[in-house]
């Protein structure tokens, strides 16, 4: 994507959604990061369906470290790797009690410290929690940084490097909500909702989806035209 593109992409995903939000539900700090650490190859719509039984019985680091394990796993046991996850979270509460005060730190090291939290947890908690303009490149983001051009790299990492650099400031607040929900309900994986894209005059993406009036002898029609419109064919790169 051109350099002159990345403004208008990012006004535009603007003006469709002022201020997006994380879809998972949280009334604290700490909510949020047990939420966060839960939803690892998880929906939030499943770690919401947990959350909201676990929470108002045990929503700070000190309840959770007097479930125990035997007494957390029963709230989680819906989402995906909940033994392990159950273990991160019981030795996460254990080391804020212990080094925090039953307090969620604000910087990157101290989050990264603690168990079960890596660098998308953390740049989320930072981001959501306490309004730092960090972008957490999870696997819808780096789908649509490398299909759209915006920012390609070959891992999380290099697409949140290239990120930083080429968002502009007053986008980066919420860049990682306007991309991540992009990617979840726009540019999806399998089959990307080209033709109800806000963006997609500013997409490098080639194998862009076409209307469905569109399939048949009039897409054929297209194939063989100079617009080169192709249906999706998504790309390990990308998807």
């Amino acid at each position: 994507m051109k350099k002159t593109d990345i403004e208008p992409f990012f006004a535009t995903l603007q003006a469709a959604n002022p201020e997006p939000e994380t879809e998972l539900e949280y009334s604290t700090p700490f909510e949020l990061l047990a939420a966060v650490l839960l939803s690892a190859q998880a929906t939030d719509v499943g770690v919401n369906k947990a959350t909201r039984k676990l929470f108002p019985v045990a929503n700070t680091p000190q309840a959770i470290l007097d479930l125990g394990i035997e007494g957390l796993e029963p709230y989680i046991k819906t989402i995906g790797l909940y033994r392990s996850k159950a273990k991160h979270l019981i030795e996460a509460s254990r080391m804020l009690v212990e080094r925090h005060g039953g307090q969620v730190p604000k910087t990157r090291a101290e989050l990264e410290a603690l168990p079960g939290v890596g660098r998308k947890t953390a740049n989320v908690v930072l981001n959501v929690a306490f309004g730092e303009p960090t972008i957490a490149v999870d696997t819808h983001i780096f789908r649509v940084a490398n299909r759209t051009g915006l920012a390609p790299g070959k891992t999380p990492l290099a697409v949140e490097a290239r990120l930083e650099a080429r968002t502009p400031r007053q986008y980066k607040q919420y860049a990682h909500h306007w991309l991540i929900l992009h990617g979840r309900y726009v540019c999806k994986a399998r089959k990307p909702d080209c033709p109800l894209c806000v963006v997609a005059d500013l997409c490098h993406y080639r194998a862009k989806t076409v209307p469905e009036e569109m399939t048949g002898a009039p897409l054929a029609a297209a194939l063989a035209s100079p617009d080169d419109v192709r249906p999706c064919a998504p790309s390990s790169a990308c998807c």
